[in-house]
């Protein structure tokens, strides 16, 4: 069990609430950390100095990515649920770090003196559920297994412990069995049943980016069991069909890709090729209409950009950020996984911000690393959902 200690002088604080605004003080507490800790009087400056306190008693349990400047104590702030009891929440990138730790959450402990505060944070490890047939398929039909651990590794090696990396592969060969089975049980469902299947979060993001009337580019990848939850999700936007293009590489065999097509078209999806379709884009993204790029981070040199992905070096296709900078169109992040009880969820967030001024080429690279960044974030919160059967991380030869 893991556990971050810090002790906090209350005098620091009182100085902190004598010298800062409002304003200034938002730099270190959250709105509802200020507002619990009251109006003013000395009690005040306790509350504040043990929330501070449990800040830094969080940031101790992650010293790596404090030294690398990936968080910072405002990254944490002091909630309290309906008994008063303390909880952290994280922010995004916060919320990130935890999960390349599989943190599920930070449990706290504070107390003050006149003079002191101090607060005990302690970790909650996420647990992973592996199902037999993980294990098996791990074991005995080890597709490509090679590549999912050096994946894996790659993205966990410096958190995670090897044993605790092989129960991630196990899950997604589970998770990959199970993929296979919805995929073909789905044809044979109803309209409604399909619908129950899945559950839509987020949709006013979407809603909200159409109404700007310059298109939307929704950032996707293969997510939980993309094919079930796109169908199945998006066709509960009944008022859009037809808006929605998908940015395709032909499957093969040529069966199994006419099989998906057909399924696609009958949902009432369009379908654009990945290479000599920007004038079919511009137009469509020109018309309102909503293109989904699976966002992929291995391109040949003319269409990349150097990148980064987990932290390693990763020629990453810049087109979105191409299109996002020429059309101005938002992109919104759209991802799904499977909960366990065998629903789904398919989840739009807001837009991800991308830069207005600076050199193009600056412009371009921001946009792509705040991209990859948004995928990273997606595939830690269900890493056994994601694909890690391809080589994300290829080298090129020049």
């Amino acid at each position: 069990m893991r556990n971050g200690i810090d002790t906090v002088e209350i005098s620091r604080i009182e100085k902190l609430l004598v010298d800062l605004d409002v304003e200034g003080l938002r730099r270190f507490f959250s709105d509802e950390e200020l507002a619990d800790a009251g109006s003013g009087g000395p009690v005040r400056a306790q509350k504040l100095a043990a929330r501070f306190a449990a800040k830094e008693a969080c940031c101790k349990l992650f010293p790596k990515e404090i030294c690398l400047g990936m968080i910072e104590p405002h990254d944490f702030s002091v909630s309290r649920d309906g008994y008063g009891q303390p909880r952290i929440v994280p922010t995004e990138r916060a919320r990130a770090v935890m999960d390349r730790h599989r943190v599920a959450s930070i449990s706290v402990s504070t107390t003050h003196t006149e003079t002191g505060a101090t607060a005990v944070a302690t970790v909650e490890p996420a647990t992973m559920a592996v199902p037999w047939y993980g294990r098996m398929i791990y074991r005995a039909l080890p597709l490509r297994r090679e590549v999912v651990m050096e994946n894996l590794r790659r993205v966990f090696g410096d958190t995670l412990t090897e044993p605790r990396i092989v129960e991630i592969a196990q899950a997604f060969y589970a998770h990959f069995a199970k993929f296979l089975g919805e995929f073909v049980r789905f044809a044979f469902l109803s309209e409604k049943r399909r619908a129950g299947l899945v559950r839509v979060e987020g949709g006013e993001h979407l809603i909200a980016a159409l109404e700007k009337g310059r298109g939307v580019l929704l950032l996707a990848g293969h997510f939980g069991n993309w094919e079930v939850s796109t169908v199945a999700g998006l066709s509960q936007f009944r008022q859009y069909r037809g808006l929605f293009h998908f940015i395709r590489r032909p499957l093969k065999p040529k069966w199994f890709n006419d099989f998906v097509m057909r399924r696609f078209q009958k949902a009432g999806f369009g379908t654009l090729e990945k290479s000599g379709s920007l004038d079919e884009i511009l137009a469509l993204l020109e018309d309102n209409h909503i293109v989904v790029s699976v966002f992929d981070q291995f391109s040949m040199p003319q269409y990349g950009i150097d990148s980064e992905f987990f932290g390693h070096p990763a020629l990453t296709f810049k087109s979105l950020a191409v299109l996002a900078q020429f059309t101005g169109a938002p992109v919104i992040p759209a991802s799904s996984w499977r909960e366990p009880d065998g629903s789904h969820v398919l989840l739009f967030e807001p837009p991800v911000e991308v830069p207005a001024e600076g050199r193009t080429k600056d412009i371009l690279r921001q946009s792509t690393k705040r991209f990859n960044e948004a995928i990273e974030r997606i595939i830690l919160r269900h890493p056994e959902q994601w694909i890690w059967m391809h080589k994300r991380w290829k080298r090129v030869i020049y």
